[in-house]
């Protein structure tokens, strides 16, 4: 029989450079007081459940936004969340905190591309990755291979260290959660449509699978 866990992905909070349209993958910036409500709103949507285990990424935002939703939940009182860097944004490199409407006309411009989601269009999720990993001066970027040997290696380490039928919490990125979601479900369409800050997706991991049960939940009308 196989081994099965439930994994809440949570998006951060909205941050400073979220506000901006800017660039924020590994690199970090404050939560907004929007943000703060996101995370609050999270935990209120989460309240009811009790993880077994929680995690966040290894930035500022993840982290406070874990510690906003294990505040309003009625269960974790003695849950101490961990990190893991695994599951942190794409990097973006060179283009960390650039504005991204220009970042994303510099790399598409010589494919037909205007826009992210004019790359994304015409190519997918990991072609975003490969092309902005050429267009960097520095390559730093993330390239699709690297982006998801290291989110490959973040499953594995959950795997080993979760129990079969535990729920758990993780509080990661807006493009990661995206294309986790594109690649197991593709039929979903997260590819083109990013989750909110806050949002809620629910995965059923097993051993050699991962099965998407929600995409980007946020309202209070909706199911958790």
């Amino acid at each position: 029989m196989k081994m099965t866990f439930t994994l809440y992905m949570v998006r951060h909070g909205q941050t400073i450079l979220n506000s901006y349209n800017r660039l924020q993958g590994w690199c970090d910036s404050p939560l907004t007081e929007k943000g703060v409500n996101d995370a609050k709103n999270a935990g209120k949507h989460l309240a009811d459940i009790k993880f077994d285990k929680a995690y966040h990424s290894d930035t500022t935002r993840a982290m406070r936004t874990c510690h906003f939703i294990l505040e309003n939940n009625h269960h974790a009182a003695d849950l101490t969340p961990s990190e893991i860097k695994n599951f942190r944004e794409q990097s973006f490199g060179y283009f960390e905190g650039n504005d991204a409407a220009q970042t994303w006309l510099m790399v598409g411009a010589l494919h037909g591309c205007r826009t992210y989601n004019d790359i994304l269009r015409k190519y997918n999720l990991g072609k975003t990755r490969d092309l902005l990993h050429e267009t960097d001066p520095f390559k730093d970027a993330e390239n699709d291979e690297q982006y998801w040997a290291r989110l490959n290696a973040g499953f594995d380490h959950l795997r080993r260290h979760t129990k079969d039928g535990q729920d758990v919490l993780l509080v990661s990125h807006s493009i990661t959660i995206r294309s986790i979601v594109d690649h197991f479900a593709p039929e979903i369409g997260a590819g083109l449509l990013g989750p909110k800050n806050g949002a809620v997706t629910k995965l059923i991991v097993s051993d050699d699978d991962v099965k998407v049960e929600y995409y980007n939940h946020y309202l209070d009308s909706e199911t958790y």
